[in-house]
């Protein structure tokens, strides 16, 4: 039989869509992705500052802080210990100086919070390339410790309750 060329319909259309990498990434993954949607909002609320798109900026600056709350939320204090401390306090700190910025219509805070998440989005790549990779069902009944693992800061991760949008 011929090829009918039903190739390109077989292909599945959402394979690239957020829903699809949110649900069957990792948790070092999904933190990786607040990451990215984090410095994504903050340099388009310095772009939005640039030009003067006062609710453009506005709508930027509200999804990094909220993407900023999201990350805050789900620390584990208890396995995390003092890293957790750090980030939270991280965390917060970024989240005032995106606040103050965008009511300042200044780009110091922006720029600021942009340099440290890309430094710690980057330290996060770094530990997922030294790390082995962990089965997400363990093959015993006896699961690892989470301080053992190297996001142990981080609580159990769930696909994130809304989607930020533009």
């Amino acid at each position: 039989m011929a090829d009918m060329g039903f190739g390109p319909m077989l292909d599945n259309p959402y394979k690239d869509s957020l829903e699809v990498r949110v649900l069957s990434a990792t948790r070092l993954e999904l933190v990786v992705m607040l990451y990215d949607g984090a410095i994504d909002a903050v340099r388009a609320a310095r772009g939005c500052l640039a030009s003067g798109e006062i609710r453009a900026r506005s709508r930027a600056v509200t999804k990094a802080v909220s993407i900023l709350i999201e990350l805050s939320r789900s620390l584990n204090f208890e396995a995390g210990g003092d890293l957790s401390k750090r980030l939270a306090g991280l965390y917060d700190f970024m989240q005032r100086s995106l606040l103050e910025a965008n009511f300042r219509q200044t780009d110091e805070g922006l720029a600021i919070t942009e340099r440290l998440l890309v430094s710690l989005r980057e330290a996060w790549v770094a530990v997922s390339s030294q790390t082995p990779a962990v089965p997400e069902v363990p093959e015993t009944a006896t699961p690892a410790p989470a301080a053992a693992l190297p996001w142990g800061a981080m609580g159990e991760i769930a696909p994130p309750v809304r989607y930020w949008s533009a």
